[in-house]
């Protein structure tokens, strides 16, 4: 269970567009995908289309948004969701306070994605963090991209920061690149860390938070 959580109003779209990679990563290229999402999310942040899953490296055959009515209705579908194996991600997304997100039910959220092994990332916007099981959470903001040759538009660009990882090193921060074509975040800074798809279903967790020197596996 990670989280994601919007820097400003502005970067609402920024993170789940890291989200979507971050999906993406942490999936096969089988993978399906299911995003779950409160009608009030889709009055406050639009539709999800599927040229924009396209663009961000992902499959939109192999993507699924499901729509509920309240914040109740949509952690009891995320828990039935993280209970099917054959999933290869579910993102929640979440707007506000959301009382109904508490402490315990952050632990049932993540009980069940370890159990099953499906990856849950959980996007907050409009959101301050506060105490949950998550394994680690992120702040995600927009960043300025490098053109590409002959000035075409640069890659999607990321200003992230580990705000919490459970027993590990946070608040450390990077510049990251999605490179679409190889499925995989590449550091703006020299030393060019990278991570890398998924290749097998028990590395989901992750090495967040590792060294910059490091190629990460999700």
């Amino acid at each position: 269970m990670h989280e994601i959580y919007a820097a400003e109003t502005d970067d609402e779209p920024t993170a789940a567009g890291f989200g979507v990679a971050l999906a993406t990563v942490l999936t096969t290229t089988e993978g399906r995908v299911l995003w779950l999402r409160a009608q009030r999310a889709v009055r406050l942040g639009g539709v999800a289309q599927a040229n924009g899953w396209a663009e961000l490296g992902g499959t939109p055959g192999l993507a699924l948004v499901g729509v509920v009515a309240d914040a109740m209705s949509l952690l009891r579908t995320a828990v039935d969701a993280l209970r099917c194996p054959t999933l290869g991600a579910v993102m929640v997304e979440g707007w506000g306070a959301m009382r109904e997100l508490d402490l315990t039910a952050s632990r049932r959220l993540a009980l069940a994605a370890e159990k099953s092994g499906v990856p849950l990332l959980l996007l907050r916007f409009d959101a301050a963090p506060v105490p949950s099981a998550a394994q680690t959470r992120w702040q995600v903001a927009a960043a300025p991209s490098s053109a590409l040759p002959d000035n075409a538009p640069g890659l999607p660009t990321f200003d992230v920061t580990l705000l919490r990882q459970r027993s590990g090193p946070c608040g450390l921060g990077w510049r990251l690149e999605w490179d679409r074509d190889q499925r995989m975040f590449r550091e703006t800074a020299p030393s060019g860390a990278v991570v890398s798809p998924a290749s097998h279903r028990p590395a989901a967790a992750g090495r967040a938070g590792s060294g910059s020197d490091e190629r990460w596996v999700a």
